[in-house]
């Protein structure tokens, strides 16, 4: 059986594809067409599909897709917690997940997670590789490819590897304000500094590719040197590897493989529009994945808010998905309502790069509401919000006793303030002096 890209090179259209363009709204000939040149990936492990995965495109053609990470500690939480954010995630829109689980179980939680799962799932092997050794020195090569292999097994459908990050580019790393940010850039840097040796997964690139096409798991090359602050962003280290992921992308995409590129990290606001013009052109705009980016470094606490600015920014851009970040970022696992407050966040950032990006039947959405709305359709304005239940509470929490739920106005202006009330009274007066008059006919009564 053929993994998606290379059924769209041959022109098979496969009911993945036909699924995903009923769900975007787009010609079935589009996304078979984005999905064989590389610029529109459909994670949808072939064991994953058995148990009733929904699949989904992810690519500049279709709408803004988010990520929510989820998974345990060694120092926090447990299977039924992790759960319980996976089921809050998806109820509120997320279109994928992602099992970053770090302590015991792990292989047991994901499980359990894809199992439960109907959208995408996606994990970072080399986390549990870690977790199983205790010392990432001790790693080999197969040891490596055989945790790549069980989780196919399992159906995780997209994983995050550091193939792109080289001994060569350690030395840029010196001149960092914050070093080596992501978990698995660190580990990758530690056991090539100890080896003195290359980046055994990058060494061993074609043998992964092997595993991931074999269950149809799409590759998201990850970004081991993203930066961690404002000051580290967009220099060379970066590029650096950007470039390489770039090169593998090509390779994986001919060895028959679906590929993502992962995307920064922290980034000024003016720096976002040049990193996403760069990953198009290196990397064939092959979907980018970004996390946030977070656009302030001095918000800890509320950084779902400083990152969903340039998450937004970097979809009107051109990113295909983003990662979301919770208020909790920073600072620790993220609790259930840090997942609640980071998935909304990131929706309304999705969303609104829809909108500028006239995605078909994005306005659609914010037009509706509006309707409803004016004509103060209170429970219509709480089914059509992003967060519908919290839309509710809040009217509710200030609502006067009593008040019912088709009151024309709200507590913020009340009966007598009511702007779009007042609105609709001009209206009717304007309509009723366009009104033409009975003309006076004599002898009447």
């Amino acid at each position: 059986m053929s993994t998606q890209i290379e059924a769209a090179r041959a022109g098979i259209i496969t009911p993945e594809m036909e699924y995903v363009a009923k769900s975007e709204h787009l010609p079935v000939e589009t996304v078979r067409d984005e999905v064989a040149r590389g610029r529109m990936v459909i994670p949808a492990n072939k064991i994953h599909l058995k148990k009733g995965l929904r699949p989904i495109g992810i690519g500049i053609a279709c709408r803004t897709k988010i990520n929510a990470n989820l998974g345990n500690s060694a120092l926090q939480s447990d299977v039924a917690c992790e759960l319980e954010k996976v089921f809050c995630a998806i109820s509120l829109g997320a279109d994928t997940v992602m099992d970053l689980s770090t302590g015991p179980d792990i292989t047991a939680i994901r499980q359990r997670i894809i199992d439960a799962s109907p959208v995408p799932v996606g994990t970072v092997p080399i986390y549990q590789v870690a977790e199983e050794l205790g010392d990432i020195a001790e790693m080999t090569p197969q040891h490596f490819l055989d945790v790549v292999e069980q989780q196919a097994t399992q159906g995780v459908d997209y994983m995050t590897i550091h193939c792109a990050l080289l001994r060569e580019h350690l030395p840029l790393v010196s001149r960092r304000v914050t070093g080596i940010v992501s978990r698995g850039g660190a580990l990758i840097a530690r056991w090539m500094t100890v080896h003195q040796a290359e980046n055994p997964l990058y060494t061993h690139f074609d043998d992964l590719c092997d595993i991931m096409r074999q269950y149809d798991v799409t590759w998201s090359l990850g970004d081991g040197l993203r930066p961690g602050c404002l000051a580290d962003a967009s220099d060379e280290a970066q590029f650096a590897e950007l470039k390489v992921m770039g090169e593998l992308g090509r390779r994986a995409r001919e060895r028959g493989c679906q590929v993502m590129i992962e995307g920064p990290g922290h980034i000024p606001m003016d720096q976002i529009e040049r990193n996403i013009r760069l990953q198009m052109e290196w990397c064939d705009e092959a979907p980018f994945y970004v996390l946030g980016p977070v656009v302030t470094d001095v918000a800890p606490g509320y950084d779902h808010i400083s990152s969903a600015i340039g998450a937004a920014m970097a979809a009107w851009y051109g990113a295909a998905m983003l990662c979301y970040v919770t208020p909790r970022e920073h600072l620790g696992l993220p609790t259930l309502e840090d997942v609640r407050q980071g998935v909304v966040a990131y929706k309304i950032a999705a969303h609104a790069a829809d909108v500028a990006r006239h995605r078909p039947g994005a306005r659609d959405w914010d037009d509706a509401l509006s309707r409803a709305r004016y004509r103060f359709d209170w429970n219509e304005q709480f089914r059509l919000a992003i967060d519908p239940e919290r839309a509710r509470q809040m009217w509710e929490e200030t609502a006067r006793p009593g008040t019912s739920p088709n009151a024309k106005y709200c507590s913020m202006c009340g009966p007598k303030f009511c702007s779009m009330r007042l609105s609709q009274d001009v209206a009717q007066s304007q309509q009723s002096a366009n009104d033409p008059q009975p003309s006076h006919v004599p002898g009447d009564a």
